[in-house]
């Protein structure tokens, strides 16, 4: 049964500019994938928003639609690419530089490819020690920087003849970082911006012109983008939607899938042993002990709140959570995760699960880059702002509505709650599973 839906969203009407921070790896299989999806070269594989379904009503209706169909997002056809990278190199040269996707399907993509040339990037080497390159804006005062990516951004909507913009950070993960005074009110960061202060970030630069622009961003990296108080009300100032953080993509997809069965079967865990192998650029750049701390702990977060410790202190109060990443050249982006689970079940008997994950890191997470485009666009047309936590679904280390509230791990609480904000939106019932007469 529809309700009369309180959300009114404005249409999908001309052209998207998609605006990628990094134009790497990530960057380059996102725009190559939707310029093969859109010539028929390939299938949208991964993307619940163009292969995705979604029930309305009783099961008894067998109304299921695909997602695509049933939201008013904007159609791919209608998206334009660019970005900012620290290499020179356009979008076809970075994918061959890459090694992501194979000849052929470049070769098609070439000159598509080749006009997609990133603008120089906001860089400081203390944030990204092991990432080296020449394409960078002139030393300038922070502020400054921030200006020069806002002229960038409007420039780039007014030559390509965008009608919105959005922002999804695919560059690399800067040291680990808290917050700090500079951090805490709006007025204090823009002064910081002014005075260059050392614990603003790069990435925090390119979250305060989108959101000075109104524009809506997606922080595809565990860096502390814009999860603190200033950038906060900066968005709330401009009605701007934001998501983050850290695309969720091999080894902590695997645990939020598994996690959750186990706590649901009551099955307890002594330990989680987790280890990476990678050798594409985001490999290198977590070589950084410091750059490694910002995954560690958007890593290790995982478990503590799917397990509830503190609610289950027999089952999961004493877990040894361990995660590892090692840079490994000769394994380009093939990245392999390898997961040792120490489990116990009745009367404390020991069992064991192995999982040996040979994944791909950017074919997992280009998927992910094209949803959260078309979803925080929807969210912004949508007049929805501030943190979008039913985008959680994406995140590893997905940011709560606010500070009390702690985030939801678990993927299928988190792909619930995805689908039923897109009911909302669209004016039709919520799907709780409650009661026989609903055949539910």
């Amino acid at each position: 049964m529809a309700l009369e839906s309180a959300v009114e969203i404005a249409p999908a009407k001309g052209k998207l500019g998609v605006l990628l921070p990094g134009m790497g790896a990530v960057g380059t299989t996102f725009i190559a994938g939707v310029l093969a999806v859109r010539r028929g070269l390939a299938r949208p594989i991964g993307s619940l928003t163009q292969m995705g379904t979604i029930r309305i009503g009783k099961r008894t209706d067998d109304d299921v639609r695909l997602i695509k169909d049933y939201l008013p997002l904007a159609g791919l056809d209608d998206m334009v690419f660019g970005g900012w990278d620290v290499h020179r190199d356009n979008a076809y040269e970075a994918a061959v530089r890459a090694g992501v996707l194979e000849g052929p399907i470049l070769a098609e993509l070439k000159d598509e490819l080749e006009a997609i040339a990133p603008m120089p990037a906001v860089f400081e080497q203390e944030y990204v020690r092991n990432l080296h390159g020449d394409n960078v804006k002139p030393d300038a005062s922070k502020m400054e920087w921030a200006e020069a990516l806002i002229a960038d951004i409007e420039r780039f909507k007014a030559d390509n003849g965008c009608d919105r913009i959005v922002g999804v950070w695919c560059g690399s993960t800067e040291i680990y970082k808290q917050p700090v005074d500079v951090h805490r009110t709006l007025a204090a960061f823009e002064q910081g911006l002014r005075d260059s202060h050392p614990d603003i970030a790069p990435s925090q630069i390119y979250a305060y012109a989108f959101l000075k622009l109104g524009i809506p961003l997606a922080n595809g990296a565990p860096n502390l983008m814009f999860d603190f108080p200033a950038l906060m009300e900066l968005a709330r100032a401009n009605n701007v939607a934001v998501t983050g953080k850290d695309f969720k993509t091999g080894q902590t997809l695997m645990k939020t899938i598994l996690a959750p069965g186990l706590k649901a079967r009551m099955l307890g865990v002594h330990g989680w042993y987790s280890t990476n192998i990678l050798g594409n650029r985001d490999g290198e750049v977590l070589d950084d002990p410091d750059s490694f701390k910002s995954k560690e702990v958007s890593k290790l977060g995982v478990l503590d709140t799917i397990f509830e410790p503190e609610r289950n202190p027999e089952l999961y109060g004493d877990i040894h959570h361990v995660v590892r990443i090692n840079y490994y050249p000769p394994r380009g982006d093939n990245k392999e995760g390898w997961d040792n689970i120490d489990i116990f079940g009745w009367l404390g008997y020991p069992m064991q699960i192995k999982i040996d994950f040979l994944c791909r890191d950017s074919i997992l997470a280009a998927p992910i880059v094209l949803d959260l485009a078309l979803l925080i666009d929807l969210a912004q047309r949508a007049g929805l702002s501030g943190v979008q936590e039913w985008l959680s679904f994406y995140w590893k280390s997905p940011q709560p509505v606010q500070d009390d509230v702690y985030p939801e791990h678990d993927l299928f609480i988190q792909q619930t709650k995805l689908k039923n904000t897109m009911r909302h939106l669209m004016g039709d019932e919520v799907i709780t599973h409650l009661g026989a007469e609903y055949y539910d």
